[in-house]
């Protein structure tokens, strides 16, 4: 109780004052990774230039060593899958993974290091000299990881490579402190914005899928060419086969970006085709298994009309490329989303549930990138939002809906509106026992975690949307966009925005957040 009204404190003090003194950490990486596909394991260095842009003399560096939530049984990782029995089959059959070979410098000089006195998968870098406000200095490392099979994100899985949450990354050091927490499989991420120039290389056979823009003109314009012919014959399709042998070396650049990752297979196809939008053309590829009869190459068409929904309901796209790649065959797992790229693992058994998915993971561009909220404090705020939108795609494309399955005909029928009406009619008929405002970490299910993140929150919008419309709410979310865009809004910053884009007080509405059970219309 005396923490209900503690949150409704602050989000009715921080209302006013949600930008004042507002600051965020400045991040540069370089990284060289090499893939070593015989024994599954990637061989890298990185150096970060980190701007403490705080009032704070900082002494040291909390950093994530993701990889390490791999190691063993008894990592929050493991624990977490354990405890829920809808999700512990995961682990029936797993190859660990972890990283190893680091040495940090700093400025050149030896860095010691400390242990996380309870997560493998922290660490403490001591600075060797304190780094104060507005001074900048260099971290480097070597590191090395060995994947584990997929089960969780990253690792391999059927000739496929998911190398993702692989580096060593300093914690977000924001107003409320450092923000270092453990790996998590139901519980996602908060990352310092940063530019990124990586160099990987690996064996020439594959096609690669990363965050940001190729700098290989020569690799880039293949997969260019190749995925104009695909997008033009969608039956008869070129598989990417490069005549040569030995390693290649890609460069990616990402500007302003949360974080890093990449996927390589061989054998894949590729689609090609680029986005009109108001102020920009944007690349888009597709990448998928050479599967007969797949839905996958219709993929491009989904991609580009989420990119088209997303930026005229909410703010656009501001990355030059947009990328998904389809994952390991037989995980249901959805997918999962990086800056410009998502993976999807979710069967493509029907169109409309394709074009879902991919939808969402794209969406995420906008709700984890773009807009870098706390995913780890405040799940609703990404995946819940996202959702909203998603949902509108679905009912005005397909009269579907991805969480609620089957759908009778005579709503189908139905206009948008009225459709949307009848499925948030339906979810307020479901248990939702948990507060959406809850931690990742918290929930002791998944199926808790899926309810109280992603549909209750989307049912939390929509009423908002019935009370003042659904041109007014993405009035305040385009507002919220440009305002907080490239930043880290908590939920009282985006309450400030809303409350000064509607021109109306949301105490009452905020205040949902904390409520257990059902919320009605």
């Amino acid at each position: 109780m005396k923490k209900f009204f503690l949150t409704l404190f602050v989000f009715s003090a921080l209302a006013g004052f949600a930008q004042e003194g507002y600051w965020q950490q400045q991040l540069q990486y370089n990284m060289e990774a090499t893939l070593n596909d015989k024994d599954n394991t990637v061989t890298a260095k990185e150096t970060i230039s980190y701007k403490n842009n705080s009032p704070e003399t900082l002494n040291f560096i909390w950093f994530h060593l993701w990889p390490n939530g791999y190691k063993n049984d008894s990592t929050a990782l493991f624990k977490q899958i354990r405890s829920d029995a809808s999700r512990k089959e995961k682990l029936g059959k797993v190859t660990y993974g972890f990283i190893d070979g680091l040495d940090f410098k700093v400025d050149g000089k030896t860095a010691k290091t400390e242990a996380h006195p309870k997560y493998i998968d922290i660490i403490k870098v001591l600075l060797p000299e304190p780094l104060k406000p507005g001074a900048t200095a260099t971290v480097a490392t070597d590191f090395k990881v060995k994947l584990p099979s997929y089960f969780s994100r990253s690792g391999f899985a059927d000739g496929e490579f998911m190398i993702c949450q692989w580096y060593p990354k300093p914690a977000v050091y924001d107003k409320k402190g450092w923000h270092e927490f453990p790996y998590l499989d139901m519980g996602e991420f908060y990352s310092e914005y940063a530019d990124y120039n990586v160099k990987l290389t690996l064996p020439a056979q594959y096609v690669v899928g990363a965050t940001g823009v190729l700098q290989n003109k020569e690799e880039l314009e293949l997969y260019k060419s190749i995925g104009k012919k695909n997008t033009a014959n969608r039956q008869q399709q070129v598989i990417y086969q490069p005549g040569k042998g030995g390693v290649k070396t890609l460069q990616y650049i990402a500007k302003d970006v949360p974080d890093f990752a990449w996927f390589a297979e061989k054998g894949l196809i590729i689609e090609y085709d680029t986005i009109q939008l108001k102020g920009k053309t944007v690349d888009a590829f597709s990448y998928y298994h050479n599967t007969k009869g797949t839905l996958w190459n219709n993929s491009i068409d989904y991609i580009k009309d989420a990119v088209h929904h997303y930026s005229n309901w909410i703010g656009e796209y501001e990355y030059p490329v947009v990328q998904a790649f389809e994952g390991p065959k037989n995980n249901a797992s959805g997918g999962m989303e990086y800056p410009t790229i998502t993976l999807i693992t979710s069967p493509d058994a029907k169109k409309e549930t394709l074009d879902g998915v991919i939808t969402h993971e794209v969406g995420h561009n906008w709700f984890m990138s773009m807009l870098g909220s706390n995913e780890r404090m405040h799940t609703w705020q990404d995946e819940g939002m996202n959702s909203y939108f998603q949902f509108r795609y679905e009912a005005e494309k397909y009269r579907s809906n991805s969480m609620l399955g089957d759908i009778p005909e005579t709503v189908k029928k139905l206009p948008a509106d009225q459709f949307q009406e009848r499925i948030y009619g339906a979810m307020t008929q479901i248990p939702m026992p948990t507060p959406m405002e809850t931690p990742s970490a918290d929930f002791k299910t998944s199926e808790d975690y899926a309810l109280s993140s992603y549909i209750k929150p989307a049912l939390w919008m929509y009423l908002l949307e019935r009370q003042v419309g659904q041109a007014k709410v993405d009035k305040a979310f385009q507002d919220y966009f440009a305002t907080w865009k490239n930043k880290h809004p908590q939920p009282a910053d985006m309450k400030a925005s809303f409350e000064k884009s509607l021109g109306t007080n949301l105490d009452r509405f905020f205040n949902l957040l904390n409520k257990p059970g059902a919320i009605t219309q």
